[in-house]
């Protein structure tokens, strides 16, 4: 797995085809949540809203322009945020009703991060891959 970073200045080199794409996709997802929140509720309705909208056209883009590996690697990542996620619902629900929300709020948050970084931190220490270069025996 590659570390955590940021590239701000590969944002100019994105082709105006990738950002249609993404915008395509969460448009598309957001209007397929409005029509089933307006057809079931709002409680179905915001389960879908919940989906990663341009996830799926991301890791597309990804695995053409930087093979399945980088996409892999990108999907693992979005779904620790959405472990991540989930936990911090949890916490917050909760904690809410227990304590002021600027409590709440932040141990809810924290309980984002320890479990989403935590997640990352096993697969690096446990998970890597044995194909990879320098990281145990090959298949």
């Amino acid at each position: 797995m590659n570390g955590i970073g940021a590239r701000p200045a590969e944002i100019a080199r994105t082709r105006r085809r990738d950002w249609l794409i993404r915008f395509a996709f969460g448009a598309g997802i957001s209007g397929v949540a409005g029509l089933v929140g307006a057809l079931a509720g709002p409680l179905v309705g915001g389960a879908f809203l919940a989906f990663p909208a341009i996830l799926l056209a991301s890791l597309t883009l990804v695995a053409e322009e930087n093979g399945p590996r980088q996409a892999r690697d990108e999907a693992r990542g979005a779904t620790f945020g959405a472990v991540g996620l989930l936990v911090f619902a949890l916490v917050l629900t909760a904690a809410a009703p227990r304590w002021p929300l600027w409590i709440a709020f932040p141990v809810a948050t924290a309980a984002w991060v320890v479990v989403s970084l935590g997640l990352y931190a096993l697969t690096c220490a446990f998970g890597r891959d044995r194909d990879e270069p320098n990281h145990g025996p090959t298949r």
